[in-house]
């Protein structure tokens, strides 16, 4: 399901997901923002996560967070590090 928030199908999915809770939405909508476009945060985006119940330290813990995924997929993509079994091999 996480696959699907933060894939191509964009804020529809987001929309359609009752499952998640609006702090889960909330955060899956900044890992992707701060993921795909971290030049383009904004003030709003810590609003958004402070409107759902964060406070600094885990708006904090978020960023660190997404943080360390993008940094260390990023060092495992150029080192070629093997994948998990689930995941497809490299090109």
């Amino acid at each position: 399901m996480l696959a699907v928030l933060c894939g191509e199908t964009g804020d529809a999915a987001l929309e359609v997901c009752e499952e998640l809770g609006a702090l889960d939405v909330a955060l899956c909508r900044f890992a992707r923002k701060l993921t795909r476009e971290p030049s383009s945060m904004q003030e709003e985006d810590v609003v958004a996560l402070r409107a759902v119940g964060l406070d600094d330290v885990g708006i904090h813990d978020a960023i660190q967070v997404v943080a360390y995924f993008n940094y260390i997929n990023r060092v495992a993509d150029a080192a070629h590090v093997d994948p998990e079994p689930d995941m497809a091999p490299y090109a």
